[in-house]
Parts: C-alpha cells; sequence; structure tokens
C-alpha cells in the first residue's frame, strides 16, 4: 500500500498518517465529504430536531429525532457522526 492506495472492495482512499499530516486544512475538510455527514441538535418551530449536513457544513436535511437523522444517512450510503 502506498500513501494514495484505493481500497479496490469500496472505492476509498486509503492515506498514510504522513500523508494525513501534510494535508492542508482545506483538503482535510474535504476528506470524506461524499462518505461523511453529521447531524446536530437544533431547535425548530419550538421543538427539538436535529439538522443533517454534508462533511462541507451544507445542510441537506433534517429529522424529529437522531435515531431518524443518522437513518437518513445511512440511506444515502454514507456515515453519520453527530456534532456536540
Amino acid at each position: 500500500m502506498n500513501d494514495y492506495d484505493t481500497g479496490a472492495d469500496e472505492g476509498r482512499l486509503f492515506l498514510s498518517t504522513s500523508s494525513l499530516r501534510s494535508l492542508s486544512n482545506r483538503d482535510f475538510a474535504r476528506l470524506g465529504a461524499d462518505h461523511v455527514a453529521y447531524l446536530r441538535p437544533v431547535v425548530m418551530n419550538g421543538a427539538v430536531a436535529f439538522s443533517i449536513h454534508a462533511a462541507d457544513g451544507t445542510p441537506i436535511g433534517a429529522a424529529p429525532s437522531a435515531s431518524l437523522a443518522a437513518a437518513a444517512i445511512r440511506q444515502h450510503d454514507m456515515e453519520p457522526a453527530s456534532v456536540h
């Protein structure tokens, strides 16, 4: 495996520790952008809900509960991450 090997089974890019350390903040933010979405609690219409954002911060949805937000993220072949 070299610094930029692609996992043939999943089409994912694997980076070595040294490669990760040399990434700019912007490049690091884009890493996994197509594979990760995050959810965070918000108040909508006076009730707690969970907003769903792409890894770059773009809002892409909302759900009434964390479990429904995570399920929606997984349904779109991404991994959920929580922001506290």
